[in-house]
């Protein structure tokens, strides 16, 4: 087993958060578990002398330094975070509301910004740390359906990816994760909100959109428990890697992205090698 770590984990009162919690747990690590609720916390990842409930809407930045806080109180430190809380917003983008919007980015983007805030300090100040990400296919590619959901997490990875370099000089390292469809609670009613259909130009399309996902719920094909122990092993991983493509169809879209970009940067090469300025 590797060294004892202290894990703070948000979203754990279902899905991936709660498998990641009890992977960490049953891996010999001490573990802070976030949530809205605690006791959904508590009830989802069962007792332990090592774990420590808390409350966190990761959407307030006061509840963060809070966390934080009692998650210091408690076990003195902070060596792993993952940022897993997430909510997903479906539909066209002109059918979805700003309101909308704004919910998906405030929870999946500004979310694990505001946590990360309150821990980076932690973690400055013990010069080391790891700082892990859960992303999605949808950060590697735009889907029809997703544009709020692929803004959020295109923007996650943007921000990992320019955190990395500079967090690095404090012995603090950074990790995206790229699940594919997963069986978790993200497409049941507590996790997915859809758009209301409001253009007749996009109705059939939303209808069958509608109808695809729900039907995706509780038949994805990726097991969260497997993730979540491969997540735990991987941190534990010296050098750990900057990114983890989790699920064969997280691999293929990756796969499709990279020929994607290639096709596109081979077909006007000449033409964007060209606009250097002419020096006199």
């Amino acid at each position: 087993m590797t060294d004892k770590k202290v894990w703070f984990i948000t979203g754990t009162s279902r899905g991936m958060g709660m498998d990641f919690a009890k992977a960490a747990l049953a891996a010999g690590h001490a573990v802070v578990a976030t949530g809205r609720n605690t006791n959904a916390v508590s009830k989802a990842v069962g007792q332990a002398e090592e774990l420590l409930a808390v409350k966190l809407d990761v959407t307030s930045p006061a509840d963060a330094q809070a966390a934080v806080q009692a998650a210091i109180a408690r076990f003195g430190r902070i060596d792993v975070l993952v940022n897993n809380a997430a909510n997903f917003y479906g539909g066209y983008f002109e059918e979805l509301t700003p309101e909308q919007i704004g919910r998906q980015l405030a929870t999946g983007l500004i979310g694990p910004m505001n946590v990360t805030r309150a821990v980076l300090p932690v973690m400055r100040k013990q010069r080391s740390g790891h700082i892990i990400s859960i992303s999605s296919g949808a950060g590697l590619m735009g889907f029809e359906f997703n544009s709020a959901y692929c803004a959020s997490k295109f923007g996650l990875e943007g921000w990992m990816e320019s955190l990395a370099p500079e967090v690095a000089p404090f012995g603090i390292s950074t990790m995206i994760v790229n699940p594919g469809m997963f069986r978790t609670e993200l497409l049941t009613e507590a996790s997915a909100t859809y758009a209301e259909p409001s253009i007749a130009d996009y109705a059939d399309r939303h209808a069958e959109r509608v109808q695809w996902y729900e039907a995706q719920n509780r038949r994805q094909a990726g097991d969260p428990a497997k993730l979540a122990q491969a997540l735990v092993m991987i941190a534990g991983q010296q050098p750990s890697p900057r990114r983890f493509i989790a699920g064969a169809d997280a691999i293929a879209i990756a796969e499709q992205k990279v020929r994607d970009l290639q096709q596109q940067i081979n077909a006007y090469r000449d033409l964007s090698t060209s606009m250097a300025l002419e020096e006199m």
